[in-house]
Protein backbone atom coordinates (compact mmCIF):
# COMPACT_ATOMS: atom_id res chain seq x y z
CA UNK A 1 0.00 0.00 0.00
CA UNK A 2 0.93 3.33 -0.56
CA UNK A 3 1.10 4.46 3.14
CA UNK A 4 3.30 0.91 3.83
CA UNK A 5 5.77 2.78 1.14
CA UNK A 6 5.52 6.33 2.45
CA UNK A 7 6.87 4.38 6.03
CA UNK A 8 9.39 2.54 4.62
CA UNK A 9 10.66 5.41 2.55
CA UNK A 10 10.53 8.00 4.99
CA UNK A 11 12.22 5.81 7.60
CA UNK A 12 15.12 4.86 5.63
CA UNK A 13 15.63 8.35 4.46
CA UNK A 14 15.39 9.76 7.76
CA UNK A 15 18.20 7.31 8.65
CA UNK A 16 20.50 7.71 6.07
CA UNK A 17 20.23 11.48 6.02
CA UNK A 18 20.97 11.53 10.20
CA UNK A 19 24.25 9.13 9.66
CA UNK A 20 25.32 11.67 6.67
CA UNK A 21 25.21 14.53 8.61
CA UNK A 22 26.95 13.75 12.30
CA UNK A 23 30.13 13.67 12.31
CA UNK A 24 32.52 10.59 11.86
CA UNK A 25 32.06 9.78 15.65
CA UNK A 26 28.24 9.79 15.68
CA UNK A 27 27.82 7.28 12.53
CA UNK A 28 25.41 5.67 14.52
CA UNK A 29 21.80 6.45 14.22
CA UNK A 30 19.36 7.68 17.16
CA UNK A 31 16.86 5.51 15.70
CA UNK A 32 15.63 1.63 16.94
CA UNK A 33 16.62 -1.24 14.56
CA UNK A 34 12.58 -1.65 13.99
CA UNK A 35 12.42 1.39 12.31
CA UNK A 36 15.29 1.15 9.88
CA UNK A 37 16.38 -2.65 9.40
CA UNK A 38 15.42 -3.61 6.02
CA UNK A 39 14.33 -7.48 7.31
CA UNK A 40 12.39 -5.68 10.24
CA UNK A 41 10.38 -3.77 7.34
CA UNK A 42 9.80 -6.39 5.41
CA UNK A 43 8.57 -8.68 7.98
CA UNK A 44 6.35 -5.48 9.39
CA UNK A 45 5.18 -4.30 5.43
CA UNK A 46 5.08 -7.04 3.18
CA UNK A 47 5.10 -5.99 -0.52
CA UNK A 48 1.21 -6.29 -2.15
CA UNK A 49 0.62 -9.47 -3.22
CA UNK A 50 0.02 -9.23 -6.95
CA UNK A 51 -3.37 -11.17 -8.50
CA UNK A 52 -3.83 -11.83 -11.96
CA UNK A 53 -6.94 -11.38 -14.00
CA UNK A 54 -8.36 -14.69 -13.49
CA UNK A 55 -8.03 -14.39 -9.62
CA UNK A 56 -8.93 -10.99 -9.12
CA UNK A 57 -11.57 -10.49 -12.09
CA UNK A 58 -13.14 -7.54 -9.94
CA UNK A 59 -9.32 -5.32 -9.77
CA UNK A 60 -10.43 -5.06 -5.53
CA UNK A 61 -7.83 -7.18 -3.94
CA UNK A 62 -9.39 -10.42 -3.84
CA UNK A 63 -12.68 -9.28 -1.71
CA UNK A 64 -15.45 -11.53 -2.93
CA UNK A 65 -18.74 -9.34 -3.11
CA UNK A 66 -21.86 -10.39 -2.54
CA UNK A 67 -24.33 -10.78 -4.72
CA UNK A 68 -25.50 -7.30 -5.82
CA UNK A 69 -28.86 -6.85 -4.33
CA UNK A 70 -30.59 -3.30 -3.28
CA UNK A 71 -30.92 -3.63 0.52
CA UNK A 72 -34.76 -2.29 0.11
CA UNK A 73 -35.66 -5.61 -1.60
CA UNK A 74 -34.75 -7.91 0.90
CA UNK A 75 -37.65 -9.26 3.56
CA UNK A 76 -38.25 -6.87 6.16
CA UNK A 77 -39.72 -9.10 8.24
CA UNK A 78 -36.18 -11.36 8.40
CA UNK A 79 -34.66 -12.45 11.22
CA UNK A 80 -31.64 -10.21 10.73
CA UNK A 81 -29.56 -8.51 13.07
CA UNK A 82 -29.42 -5.57 12.31
CA UNK A 83 -33.19 -5.27 11.41
CA UNK A 84 -33.32 -1.47 9.89
CA UNK A 85 -30.13 -2.42 7.36
CA UNK A 86 -31.07 -5.70 6.92
CA UNK A 87 -28.14 -7.38 7.52
CA UNK A 88 -26.89 -9.94 9.90
CA UNK A 89 -23.63 -10.36 11.90
CA UNK A 90 -20.14 -10.42 10.11
CA UNK A 91 -22.31 -10.61 6.56
CA UNK A 92 -19.84 -8.97 3.79
CA UNK A 93 -20.48 -5.66 2.65
CA UNK A 94 -20.81 -5.13 -1.29
CA UNK A 95 -17.93 -3.06 -2.47
CA UNK A 96 -20.98 -0.49 -3.86
CA UNK A 97 -22.84 -0.93 -0.27
CA UNK A 98 -23.34 3.21 -0.62
CA UNK A 99 -25.52 2.58 -3.84
CA UNK A 100 -27.24 -0.61 -2.51
CA UNK A 101 -27.58 0.09 0.96
CA UNK A 102 -30.51 1.02 2.78
CA UNK A 103 -30.37 5.02 2.98
CA UNK A 104 -29.44 4.96 -0.83
CA UNK A 105 -32.82 6.86 -2.58
CA UNK A 106 -35.49 4.74 -2.78
CA UNK A 107 -36.32 3.25 -5.70
CA UNK A 108 -39.81 2.90 -6.82
CA UNK A 109 -40.66 -0.14 -8.67
CA UNK A 110 -44.47 0.27 -8.67
CA UNK A 111 -44.86 1.36 -12.25
CA UNK A 112 -43.51 1.74 -15.35
CA UNK A 113 -41.85 4.42 -17.27
CA UNK A 114 -44.66 4.30 -20.21
CA UNK A 115 -47.32 3.93 -17.53
CA UNK A 116 -45.96 7.10 -15.54
CA UNK A 117 -45.41 9.38 -18.89
CA UNK A 118 -49.10 8.39 -19.76
CA UNK A 119 -50.06 9.53 -16.39
CA UNK A 120 -48.35 12.86 -16.65
CA UNK A 121 -49.60 13.52 -19.95
CA UNK A 122 -53.08 12.49 -18.98
CA UNK A 123 -52.85 15.33 -16.11
CA UNK A 124 -51.02 17.77 -18.37
CA UNK A 125 -54.14 17.21 -20.60
CA UNK A 126 -56.67 17.64 -18.02
CA UNK A 127 -55.14 20.68 -16.22
CA UNK A 128 -54.80 22.62 -20.09
CA UNK A 129 -58.42 21.65 -20.45
CA UNK A 130 -59.74 22.51 -17.41
CA UNK A 131 -58.26 26.42 -17.94
CA UNK A 132 -59.85 26.20 -21.65
CA UNK A 133 -63.31 25.79 -20.15
CA UNK A 134 -62.99 28.20 -18.05
CA UNK A 135 -62.02 30.26 -20.55
CA UNK A 136 -64.36 29.36 -22.59
CA UNK A 137 -67.11 29.98 -19.83
CA UNK A 138 -66.40 32.56 -17.87
CA UNK A 139 -68.56 35.74 -18.34
CA UNK A 140 -66.91 38.98 -18.99
CA UNK A 141 -68.36 42.15 -17.50
CA UNK A 142 -71.90 41.63 -17.66
CA UNK A 143 -72.54 45.37 -19.01
CA UNK A 144 -71.25 49.01 -19.86
CA UNK A 145 -70.70 51.14 -17.17
CA UNK A 146 -73.84 53.33 -17.04
CA UNK A 147 -74.11 56.95 -17.47
CA UNK A 148 -76.19 59.54 -15.31
CA UNK A 149 -77.63 62.76 -16.41
CA UNK A 150 -75.31 65.40 -15.07
CA UNK A 151 -73.20 62.56 -13.08
CA UNK A 152 -75.44 62.61 -9.92
CA UNK A 153 -73.77 65.42 -9.11
CA UNK A 154 -76.34 66.58 -6.93
CA UNK A 155 -77.32 63.07 -5.01
CA UNK A 156 -73.08 62.15 -4.63
CA UNK A 157 -72.55 65.13 -2.86
CA UNK A 158 -72.30 68.65 -4.17
CA UNK A 159 -70.27 70.23 -6.85
CA UNK A 160 -67.07 69.22 -5.19
CA UNK A 161 -67.75 65.71 -5.11
CA UNK A 162 -66.61 62.29 -7.35
CA UNK A 163 -69.32 62.43 -10.09
CA UNK A 164 -70.63 59.68 -11.70
CA UNK A 165 -69.98 59.02 -15.90
CA UNK A 166 -72.27 61.53 -17.22
CA UNK A 167 -73.10 61.77 -21.03
CA UNK A 168 -69.86 62.92 -23.33
CA UNK A 169 -67.54 61.76 -20.88
CA UNK A 170 -64.82 59.90 -22.02
CA UNK A 171 -65.49 56.09 -23.31
CA UNK A 172 -64.06 53.94 -20.41
CA UNK A 173 -61.00 51.35 -20.37
CA UNK A 174 -59.94 53.46 -23.52
CA UNK A 175 -55.96 54.65 -23.40
CA UNK A 176 -55.18 56.11 -26.41
CA UNK A 177 -58.29 58.64 -26.12
CA UNK A 178 -57.99 59.18 -22.36
CA UNK A 179 -54.23 60.09 -23.40
CA UNK A 180 -55.19 62.73 -25.70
Amino acid sequence: MLSQRIVRASAFRSASLASRRLPIIQQRTFFPQSLHDRTILDDKFPDKQELTDAEDPGMNGGYINPPRVKRQFRDPHGDWWDKQERRNYGEPVHEDHDILGMFSPYEYTWISPGKGLLQLGAFIATVVGVCWVVGQTYPDKPSFPREFEGGLERELGGAGALRARAPGDPEPYQVEEAEE
